[in-house]
């Protein structure tokens, strides 16, 4: 992530394809802090966590983080879970239409919604509180269980097989 700073170009551009760009994400966990909000992508058909591209109007990656959630299930008015980063994934995009395969580039951030009130919009097909115990059961890939174990280290996630796009 850091060589790609150094890439002529724009790194944070959607458009920027060589190696990729920087995305952002959010893990938003419930007020009782004991379920996750995933949206079933609409162009991937998996349960992920909310975000997506940076646009030239997002301050930083975590305005851009915000902007996706909130275009995404409606949610906003969220609080930090913890300071920072929670992950980091760097995951290949295969082509589609005019786009050739790139990496996206993406950083993680963590909070807490303060009711469960969501709808799905946008990229993505349906939105849902899924509870931490019952993570492992859903069609999601090993990043985001990854991630999802640094929310609640004491849950024994298994991780699924790698994605298949």
């Amino acid at each position: 992530m850091l060589a790609l700073l150094d890439t002529p170009g724009d790194p944070f551009s959607r458009d920027h394809f060589k190696p990729g760009h920087f995305t952002a994400s959010t893990f938003v966990l419930s007020p009782a802090k004991d379920e996750v909000l995933l949206i079933l992508h609409g162009k991937l058909g998996r349960w992920l966590q909310p975000g997506g591209h940076v646009d030239p109007g997002d301050a930083d990656l975590v305005s851009a983080a915000l902007r996706e959630l909130k275009e995404e299930t409606g949610l906003v008015d969220i609080s930090p879970f913890c300071e920072g980063l929670l992950d980091v994934d760097i995951h290949t995009i295969p082509a589609r239409k005019a786009d050739p395969d790139h990496k996206h580039f993406d950083l993680r951030f963590a909070f807490v919604a303060p009711n469960k009130v969501v709808r799905a919009a946008s990229d993505a097909k349906d939105a849902r509180w899924v509870p931490l115990g019952e993570i492992h059961t859903i069609e999601s890939d090993a990043s985001v269980m990854r991630a999802i174990q640094k929310l609640h280290p004491s849950e024994d996630l298994a991780a699924p097989a790698p994605p298949t796009y």
